[in-house]
């Protein structure tokens, strides 16, 4: 089985139906197919569950931490809700997610502990692809997270050059996007070179795939390059403060090399 991911930018008539399983104290999203499209620890709502959807944090290395809940956060593609609510409660952060399909968001409402609507928290239903050009959010996001995927998980929806320049405009100077790579028609080559393109080689970083394929990309708005200490340092911060494996990112994480 493989993660989550997003839903393609389709007619509403033609939305995939929202199904959903359950192994081993772990609840999962479906979009009408076997792959999985986010989890959910039963016992622990807020918990990261996916090791790929844990990656998906990495910019948190390179902002001090003590900061962090004065951040805004931005998700393009609601999955089950996992970063969504981490964000927003582990991380006290000012959250938005835009999702197209309204299934999703009731699924999330009502099996995946996804509160509702209030102060810090909203969820948009409506097309990444026009939200990244939106004027008023334009320099205003601090970590963007890109997660779009269609039913059956062959390549990311929304992938090209262009769209990444409009995500680039969202972020503030320290703001940073990561993206998951995933799917059997997936090109990593093709998807790095279009990021390079919007952000530059130099903003860029990698991690190792995931034993299930899944390649984390952090691409940044100002390029940082900070030294293993300080890395190692924030690392144990994150570690401890919010129960992230943030020690084992640095064994996988690299700066991109083209």
């Amino acid at each position: 089985m493989a993660p989550r991911a997003a839903p393609a930018r389709q007619p509403a008539a033609a939305l995939p139906p929202v199904t959903l399983s359950e192994e081993g104290g772990v609840r999962h999203l479906h979009l009408g197919t076997p792959w999985i499209q986010g989890s959910m620890r039963i016992d622990r709502p807020t918990d990261l569950v996916l090791e790929y959807v844990q990656r998906m944090m990495a910019w948190l290395l390179f902002v001090e931490p003590d900061t962090v809940p004065a951040r805004r956060a931005l998700q393009l593609g609601l999955g089950a809700g996992a970063l969504t609510k981490f964000c927003h409660r582990r991380l006290g952060m000012d959250t938005t997610v835009v999702e197209l399909n309204p299934q999703v968001v009731a699924a999330c409402r009502t099996w995946f502990r996804l509160p509702p609507d209030g102060p810090g928290l909203r969820v948009v239903l409506g097309d990444a692809a026009h939200w990244v050009r939106h004027p008023d959010w334009q320099g205003t996001v601090d970590a963007l997270a890109v997660d779009l995927y269609d039913h059956d998980a062959g390549a990311p929806v929304l992938d090209s050059a262009a769209f990444y320049a409009d995500a680039r405009g969202l972020l503030t100077p320290e703001g940073c996007l990561t993206v998951n790579l995933f799917g059997r028609r997936a090109s990593l080559a093709r998807s790095l070179d279009a990021l390079a393109q919007a952000f530059g080689p130099e903003a860029l970083w990698v991690f190792k795939p995931t034993r299930e394929g899944n390649t984390v990309v952090l691409a940044q708005r100002t390029p940082q390059r900070p030294a293993r200490e300080v890395l190692q340092a924030r690392a144990e911060i994150i570690r401890s403060r919010w129960r992230l494996p943030a020690h084992h990112w640095l064994d996988s994480l690299q700066p991109y090399q083209p």
